[in-house]
């Protein structure tokens, strides 16, 4: 199952992980978010051992979502060792984002 990050764990499971982290910025009211969602659970199921996924809630941690400069949801943004390193708007294929968490 994805991950839950909030403010209160973002730097500890996000910034300082020591593998991959694709962050899924996404609202509950964002119907193109809601179609990621599937997505987003199966790629933290399949790629367990290899890389952390989870999502981030902008309404929940707005502060996070500002100073990433997310302007748009959903905003799928993969982190490693502590730095952005890709970065897709909207809806996306399993493809680009096994890609961007492999790179």
């Amino acid at each position: 199952m994805e991950k839950k990050f909030t403010t209160e764990n973002f730097e500890a499971e996000v910034l300082k992980a020591d593998k991959p982290v694709l962050v899924d910025f996404y609202a509950d009211w964002c119907g193109p978010c809601r179609m990621m969602a599937p997505l987003v659970e199966e790629l933290a199921r399949d790629m367990a051992g290899e890389a952390v996924v989870g999502k981030l809630n902008v309404d929940d941690c707005e502060e996070i979502a500002v100073r990433y400069g997310v302007m748009n949801i959903p905003t799928l943004i993969v982190f490693k060792n502590g730095k952005e390193a890709g970065r897709v708007l909207g809806v996306q294929s399993r493809e680009v984002l096994e890609r961007m968490i492999r790179e």
